[in-house]
């Protein structure tokens, strides 16, 4: 696994094996930033769901301003510190050890916004409707964010979680990947 493009591109990822953590594919990756391009330079990231932190550290490498890293397990949180160290990241991320709803309410307490936020946790346990429904009652959003999901092609979930409406969807083999945005955002995510 590595980092795709942008100022790390080419860089190796801490391996991930051990952790059994399943992290984004690399052609994944790379299509769900096509998608975002326009949206990423000097962008707020919250990674819910993080694993090894590949999504939220592909986005830093693409200019994002920083990112919050959110994953229960504390394998996971270890992977994402030692990237972000090995990348030279530590600045710009921090890993918060938490279970992603609570999660959620905590950063709205400390007054956190996010441009883009990535929800992808694993497959077939129904968290991203739940993480959805509590991104959609927090104040996390900056002006004009994009909320993606990542779910197996297999699962569905529902077109909208209170403000939050589904724009666009795309699979990748086994990968759905679903772009959401507040009803009073500006509509559509670039098209590739």
């Amino acid at each position: 696994m590595r980092i795709i493009a942008g100022e790390r591109r080419g860089r190796k990822l801490v391996e991930w094996e051990d952790a059994g953590i399943r992290p984004m594919r690399d052609f994944v990756r790379s299509a769900l930033f096509n998608i975002l391009s326009d949206f990423v330079t000097d962008a707020a990231f919250l990674d819910l769901f993080c694993g090894t932190g590949s999504v939220g550290l592909e986005a830093l490498s693409r200019g994002a301003r920083s990112c919050t890293f959110v994953d229960q397990s504390a394998d996971a949180c270890a992977i994402v510190r030692r990237n972000l160290d090995s990348l030279d990241f530590l600045a710009r991320g921090d890993v918060v050890a938490s279970d992603a709803i609570q999660a959620i309410a905590t950063l709205e307490r400390l007054g956190r916004r996010y441009d883009l936020i990535f929800v992808g946790p694993p497959y077939y346990k129904e968290l991203v409707p739940r993480a959805l429904d509590a991104l959609a009652d927090a104040k996390l959003f900056q002006a004009d964010p994009v909320v993606v999901a990542e779910i197996h092609a297999l699962e569905s979930i529902g077109e909208s979680y209170g403000v939050l409406s589904v724009v666009d969807r795309r699979l990748y083999g086994d990968n759905q990947l679903l772009f959401f945005r507040p009803s009073n955002a500006a509509q559509g995510v670039k098209g590739q």
